[in-house]
């Protein structure tokens, strides 16, 4: 069965000095100040799409690795993954960097390098996000 997941925005004023907010519709769990600096210098408070991208990633990531890994007889105690979005104005998102430290008993190393290297390849979020040229992942068992 097809889910559908909506947020929505609302801007108001020119790119550089406008403000807006962009709300979690589906799930209610809130709404978020963005603007122009917290894209392209501190966040100072305020999210960014590359913020929220990098939220999606990261989550989307953990899923597939942790479905991928008991699909094989494994269980999880602990999947850590931060995604690190970097956007360059005037290029547009130029890299996303996936972290993940992970405890997984009885599991070997090149089965887990192999499992990581499979959920980056095949998670939802990665697929869509698969313009990116440049989606490196650092994968350790802890």
């Amino acid at each position: 069965m097809a889910t559908t997941r909506t947020a929505k925005t609302h801007w108001e004023g020119n790119l550089m000095e406008g403000k807006g907010t962009v709300a979690l519709e589906s799930s209610k769990v809130g709404t978020y100040d963005v603007n122009w600096p917290a894209r392209a210098e501190q966040p100072n408070g305020v999210t960014s799409p590359e913020e929220l991208i990098a939220a999606a990633h990261s989550s989307c990531y953990s899923m597939a690795f942790s479905h991928g890994l008991a699909g094989k007889g494994h269980t999880v105690e602990a999947l850590d993954t931060q995604a690190d979005v970097t956007f360059q104005p005037g290029e547009g998102i130029t890299a996303i960097a996936l972290t993940v430290r992970a405890r997984v008993p009885g599991l070997s190393e090149a089965d887990f390098q192999a499992a990581a290297q499979d959920a980056k390849a095949n998670c939802p979020v990665s697929q869509a996000l698969a313009g990116v040229k440049n989606i490196t992942l650092d994968a350790k068992l802890v």
